[in-house]
C-alpha cells in the first residue's frame, strides 16, 4: 500500500497553516490522510511480522497522535507536521524499537534505544567496558554503514561517572542514547514499493538490536537475566 501524494500534500499544507481554525476546516482531508497512513502502517506491520515478532497489534495503534502536548514546549503549534509510526517488539528477549517518520523533505526510518533507564544504560556501559568488539563488529560492518552510516544519539562530553576517560572504548561509553536511522526523499516515500523498502530497512537493524539485547539481558559472565 503506497502512501498517497495527497497525504504528503496535507502535511505540507499543515506545516504552513498550523492552527486550529485551518485544521477544523480541513478535517476531512486530515481524516483521509490518517486513514491512508494507517493502511501503510498495516502493510509495514504485516511485513515486519514475517521476520520479527511485534507487540503492536495494528497499524492504527502504530500511528502516533497528530495532536501535540504543548504544555512544556516553546513551540505552541497545536499539531505535529508529520505522521510517526512506532512498532514495539514482543518479549524481553527482543529489545529496541522501530520508528517510521513521514514528513515532507524530512522522512526517515529509525530505531534503537531513545531513553534507556538508568539501570539499563549502566548495564550497556559495563558490557562495552568489558568487551566492545561485538558491538563494533556490527556498527562497522559494510551492511550497517551502507544503510545507517554511523551510530547516533546524545553523548556526554566526558566519561560517565565511574568509567575511565582513557578507556579504549570511551567513544562508545559516552553515549546516552543508541540510535540508528536512514533518511528518504519524497520520491522514495511515494514509490509503490516503499512499504517493502521500509520493512527491509527495519530488518537491517536486527543485528544491532541483537547485540544490544544481549547486553541488556545477560550479566558480564553471559548468564541470562530473564526469568
Amino acid at each position: 500500500m503506497a502512501i498517497s501524494k495527497s497525504t504528503i500534500q496535507f502535511l505540507k499544507d499543515l506545516s504552513k497553516n498550523n492552527n486550529r481554525d485551518w485544521f477544523a476546516e480541513n478535517k476531512s482531508t486530515y481524516t483521509s490522510a490518517h486513514e491512508d497512513i494507517i493502511l501503510f502502517a498495516d502493510n509495514v506491520l504485516e511485513l515486519l511480522n514475517e521476520f520479527d515478532k511485534i507487540e503492536t497489534p495494528s497499524g492504527k495503534k502504530a500511528v502516533k497522535r497528530i495532536y501535540k502536548d504543548v504544555r512544556f514546549s516553546k513551540n505552541k503549534d497545536p499539531y505535529k507536521n508529520n505522521f510517526g509510526l512506532g512498532y514495539v517488539r514482543s518479549g524481553a528477549n527482543r529489545r529496541g524499537g522501530f520508528y517510521v517518520h513521514i514528513q515532507p523533505d524530512s522522512h526517515f526510518i529509525g530505531g534503537g534505544f531513545w531513553s534507556p533507564e538508568k539501570e539499563d544504560l549502566q548495564r550497556i556501559r559495563k558490557h562495552i567496558e568489558t568487551d566492545d568488539s561485538e558491538l563494533r563488529r556490527v556498527i562497522n560492518s559494510k551492511s550497517f554503514t551502507s544503510t545507517f552510516g554511523e551510530l547516533q544519539g546524545e553523548q556526554l562530553k566526558t566519561a560517565p561517572k565511574g568509567f575511565d576517560k582513557e578507556h579504549p572504548a570511551i567513544d562508545l561509553l559516552r553515549y546516552k542514547q543508541f540510535l540508528i536511522g536512514k533518511e528518504f526523499s519524497n520520491e522514495e516515500v511515494l514509490a509503490k514499493d516503499f512499504p517493502k523498502t521500509a520493512a527491509e530497512t527495519l530488518k537491517a537493524m536486527l543485528p544491532f538490536f541483537d547485540i544490544m539485547t544481549e547486553m541488556l539481558t545477560t550479566n558480564l559472565n553471559g548468564e541470562s537475566l530473564i526469568d
